[in-house]
C-alpha cells in the first residue's frame, strides 16, 4: 500500500505551510492573535478561503471544493503545527460537516457558500452543562407551533460561539423524537464568550423561546447523523494534535543540542536522550494511527468510522499527554512562561483531547464493545 502523498496533495502541504507559517511561525503573533475577540486573524480566514481551504470538505454545487479525508487532514495538521486559533476544525469540519450532511439544497448552498467564501462563520451549539460527549441533546428543548420552531435550554461551552454568524443548535424534539438540528442567527440568542487555557474562545448560549430553523426535514431524529460527524471530526481532531506533536518532538530535541549544562549540552546526558527517543516513539504510533484512521474515513463506512475515530483518540491523548509533558520537563522552567510557546502547545493539546471525548472516555466506549467480537484462540 502506497502511503506516500501525491503531487497534488504535497502542494496542498507546501501551501498551507507557507500562509499559516507566515501568520504564526512566529509565536509572538499567535499571542496577539489570541489576546482580544474574536480570537483569531480575521484576515487569514479570508485568505484561507481564497485559497479554497474553507470549502474543502463540501461539493462543488454547494460551493466548496468537493476534497476528501486526506487533504483535509493535510490542513487539519499545518494548523496543529503552528496551533493556528481559526476555527477550522469547529466551523468548516464539524459545523459544516453537519450542514452538508442534514441539509437541504437550499440551506447547503446558502450556508457552506457562505463559509466558504470566508463570509460567515459557523459554530455547532451541542454541549450542555453537566453532561458528557454523546451525540443527543437533552437540556435545550425545540418547540412547534405549526410550522415555528422554537428552543430553550441552555449550550456551553460552543467553541467560538460569540463570533459565530450562524448556530447549528442540538435540540431534544417533542414528544421523545430523537434530537434535531437547528439553525439560530448568532445576534438573535444570549452570548457570554470568554477565553479558554489555550487561547482560543468558547461561549454560553442561552436560549428562551428562540426562533430556530430546523437543518433538513423538519422534526428528524438526526442523532445517528450527528454521531457520524462527530467521529470524523474526531479523526481531523487527531491530524490536527499530529500536526502540534510534529513541532513539539523538533523543538525539544533542538533545545537539548543547544542548551548547556555543567558546560556540555543536555543531549550529552542518557537520560534525556533515552526521554527524546520514547518521544519519538509516541510520534511516530501516532503518525500511523493518525493515517490509518483518516484512511477509514475516506471509505465512508459510519461503522468503521466511528471504530477507528475511538481508536485513534486513545492513542492520540495518551501521546499528546506524554509529549507535551516531557517537552515542558525537557526544557525546564522556561517552558512555563507565557512568552514560550511549548507550554501552549501543551495546553492546545488537552483542548483537543477534551473537544469530542479523551482518551479515557473512548477507553470505555472500546471496552464496552470487547464482546462484540469473537473469541480468539492463539494455539489454533
Amino acid at each position: 500500500m502506497d502511503f506516500d502523498y501525491d503531487d497534488e496533495q504535497d502542494a496542498l502541504r507546501e501551501a498551507v505551510k507557507g500562509l499559516v507559517g507566515k501568520a504564526y511561525g512566529d509565536y509572538e503573533n499567535r499571542r496577539r492573535a489570541v489576546q482580544d475577540d474574536p480570537g483569531f486573524d480575521e484576515k487569514l480566514w479570508a485568505q484561507l478561503a481564497e485559497m479554497g481551504l474553507l470549502g474543502l470538505p463540501f461539493a462543488e454545487e454547494d460551493g466548496g471544493v468537493g476534497a476528501g479525508p486526506v487533504e483535509i487532514g493535510i490542513v487539519c495538521q499545518e494548523l496543529g503545527r503552528v496551533i493556528a486559533p481559526e476555527p477550522y476544525l469547529t466551523s468548516v469540519v464539524l459545523a459544516g460537516g453537519l450542514v452538508s450532511a442534514c441539509g437541504t439544497p437550499e440551506q447547503r448552498r446558502e450556508l457552506l457558500g457562505a463559509l466558504s467564501a470566508g463570509e460567515s462563520v459557523l459554530a455547532f451549539a451541542h454541549d450542555e452543562p453537566g453532561r458528557g460527549w454523546t451525540a443527543s441533546a437533552e437540556s435545550v428543548t425545540a418547540a412547534r407551533d405549526g410550522d415555528a420552531w422554537t428552543l430553550t435550554g441552555v449550550k456551553e461551552p460552543v467553541p467560538h460561539g460569540a463570533r459565530a454568524d450562524v448556530l447549528v443548535v442540538s435540540a431534544a424534539l417533542p414528544e421523545g423524537g430523537g434530537t434535531g438540528l437547528f439553525m439560530v442567527d448568532g445576534a438573535d440568542t444570549d452570548r457570554t464568550g470568554y477565553p479558554t487555557y489555550d487561547g482560543t474562545r468558547a461561549a454560553r448560549i442561552a436560549f428562551d423561546g428562540t426562533a430556530a430553523t430546523p437543518l433538513g426535514e423538519p422534526g428528524t431524529d438526526l442523532t445517528n447523523s450527528i454521531s457520524t460527524v462527530q467521529d470524523i471530526t474526531r479523526v481531523m481532531a487527531a491530524n490536527q494534535a499530529l500536526g502540534a506533536m510534529q513541532y513539539l518532538l523538533p523543538t525539544t530535541t533542538e533545545y537539548l543540542r543547544s542548551r548547556k549544562q555543567f558546560g556540555v549540552p543536555l543531549s550529552t546526558f542518557q537520560a534525556l536522550t533515552f526521554r527524546a527517543a520514547d518521544m519519538y516513539v509516541s510520534l511516530q504510533l501516532t503518525r500511523s494511527m493518525v493515517d490509518w484512521a483518516t484512511m477509514v474515513v475516506a471509505k465512508g463506512d459510519p461503522v468503521a468510522v466511528a471504530d477507528a475515530a475511538r481508536r485513534v483518540s486513545v492513542q492520540v491523548s495518551r501521546a499528546g499527554r506524554h509529549l507535551g509533558q516531557e517537552a515542558i520537563q525537557l526544557h525546564g522552567g522556561i517552558a512555563m512562561t507565557m512568552e514560550y510557546s511549548v507550554g501552549m502547545y501543551a495546553a492546545h493539546l488537552t483542548a483537543l483531547d477534551h473537544l469530542l471525548g479523551d482518551g479515557t472516555h473512548h477507553l470505555r466506549e472500546l471496552a464496552a464493545h470487547v464482546t462484540d467480537h469473537d473469541a480468539l484462540d492463539p494455539l489454533a
